[in-house]
């Protein structure tokens, strides 16, 4: 059997940190409300220079140091993001030309908060079968340049920042198994109305409905994954789940009756950075030792569209 696993990790957060107590001064707001409601302290925000493909380009350099594999051997380069640079060319084509090659595809996966789980199961999917040895998986976000930073429901809850894995193929598993789901008839709840035809460039969201289907639909994948591999919560070392709202991670834990000591957190430091959560609380974990090589790990995700996603792997 052919596997992809985890050879390497990095990731990338502007300096510019706006605390909850920042957040005060403009709105009616406060730290312990914003605190007791989602467990973010303070989020980093993209400055003039920082961009969704520089910040996409540092966390690639960060996450190629030390790897057994050059930049010019790269497979293939796939960045989730749903806040791009431009429509096109892609964000990933850009992360190419920085690295100096041009002899691998690349592209974007849009996916919303759920991207990084959809962009890791399509590079998987390419080493399995053969087509690549290798790829570059990022999810990168300036989430805070569609925010109506007036809007306390939502513009609390965001920051910006770029995450990476490098995968390679293996003999022995690393991811395990993925799944992933989307159902469009929810779109309305969580939504960016402009496009090529429209003006409203700011997140809407219903937050408490929202809430709701997340737990629901993210339990379900999670206990749907696990028995599909015939394991339990028990045998997780860690869950690393999206960071969107202490709350959801609190709601799911209980569902799944999984302690929040195995659980990774960094919302309270980065806040929600979409499609670059998952890959920044990996490196975060990585980087503390609370990671180590050979445990099983489970990512999760939800975002707009609805779409969301798990996948198994082995550290």
């Amino acid at each position: 059997m052919r596997y992809s696993r985890i050879i390497g990790n990095g990731g990338f957060l502007p300096k510019k940190i706006v605390t909850n107590e920042d957040l005060e001064k403009t709105l009616d707001t406060s730290h312990a409300w914003i605190v007791e409601r989602t467990g973010i302290m303070q989020r980093h925000i993209a400055s003039i220079q920082d961009t969704t493909s520089s910040m996409a380009i540092a966390a690639a350099r960060s996450a190629l140091i030390g790897s057994t594999i050059a930049a010019r051997d790269l497979g293939m380069i796939i960045v989730a993001t749903t806040t791009p640079d431009n429509f096109f060319p892609s964000t990933a084509c850009a992360v190419q030309a920085a690295l100096g090659i041009s002899n691998c595809p690349a592209f974007d996966v849009s996916a919303a908060c759920a991207g990084f789980n959809y962009a890791l199961t399509v590079a998987d999917q390419f080493i399995r079968t053969g087509f690549v040895d290798s790829a570059l998986v990022i999810g990168s976000e300036t989430m805070s340049r569609i925010l109506d930073w007036q809007d306390r429901s939502t513009c609390i809850l965001f920051g910006d920042g770029a995450g990476a894995v490098l995968l390679q193929a293996d003999e022995c598993p690393g991811i395990i198994s993925s799944q992933l789901y989307a159902d469009g008839s929810y779109q309305d709840m969580l939504h960016v109305s402009s496009g090529l035809l429209g003006t409203d460039s700011k997140i809407k969201m219903r937050g408490n409905e929202v809430f709701k289907v997340a737990v629901q639909q993210l339990s379900t994948a999670l206990n749907q994954i696990l028995a599909v591999n015939d394991l339990t919560t028990d045998t997780l070392d860690w869950l690393i789940p999206h960071q969107a709202n202490l709350r959801i991670i609190g709601a799911l834990a209980k569902k799944l009756t999984m302690p929040l000591e195995r659980i990774v957190i960094s919302l309270d430091r980065h806040g929600n950075t979409s499609s670059a959560s998952i890959p920044l609380a990996l490196n975060t974990a990585i980087a503390d030792g609370r990671i180590q090589k050979g445990q099983l790990l489970l990512l999760e995700s939800f975002g707009a569209g609805f779409t969301w996603g798990a996948t198994l792997l082995r550290y």
